[in-house]
């Protein structure tokens, strides 16, 4: 599983497929866990969320180390207390992500041909990269990756580029709108 798969399977998953199977201890601090990072990991972040979440974490890890044994516990299982920390003193966690990072170092793997000398496989093809890019903007009358129409478009060609249609509703159906989402918001 990719690391994005895992934060999935942490914030979503594992609370539903470890209930009635695991003891109810067990579930619990498990739960609690799950809801630590789904909190932490969300999008919107108040101090007093992290507040909360600082003071449960601890008693989250407590109830692990009286179920698990000693030596499951080394200095990443305690790095939740400093995620907090780090929030507070940062910002949200999206803007820390790796998930980014590790997609842009799969595409530069895919660049190796030559497993011998890897790093200069990678330095030719993005120097192509970059040649091929640079250039495709200069050329008219070409397809390529920047000016290629959506996947699923089915419509004018001249439409798409331009992108200057415009809906305009009826007055009526204005009104319906417009009521519609203000007692629907």
């Amino acid at each position: 599983m990719k690391s994005h798969d895992c934060h999935v399977f942490l914030h979503h998953f594992l609370p539903l497929s470890i209930c009635g199977v695991l003891r109810k201890e067990v579930c619990e601090a498990l739960i609690e866990l799950s809801y630590f990072f789904r909190e932490l990991c969300s999008k919107t972040l108040s101090l007093d969320t992290l507040h909360l979440l600082e003071k449960s974490i601890v008693l989250t890890l407590c109830k692990l180390k009286k179920i698990f044994p000693p030596f499951f516990f080394n200095i990443m299982v305690h790095l939740p207390i400093q995620l907090v920390d780090e929030t507070k003193n940062g910002a949200p966690v999206q803007y820390h992500w790796m998930y980014p990072i590790e997609r842009y170092i799969r595409r530069l793997k895919s660049y190796v041909r030559n497993k011998v000398r890897p790093k200069g496989c990678i330095v030719e093809a993005y120097i192509a990269q970059e040649c091929v890019h640079f250039c495709s903007r200069y050329l008219d009358g070409v397809e390529t990756r920047l000016n290629r129409y959506r996947r699923n478009y089915e419509g004018d060609v001249q439409q798409l580029n331009k992108s200057k249609f415009k809906i305009f509703l009826q007055v009526e159906k204005s009104m319906h709108a417009k009521k519609y989402v203000e007692l629907n918001s």
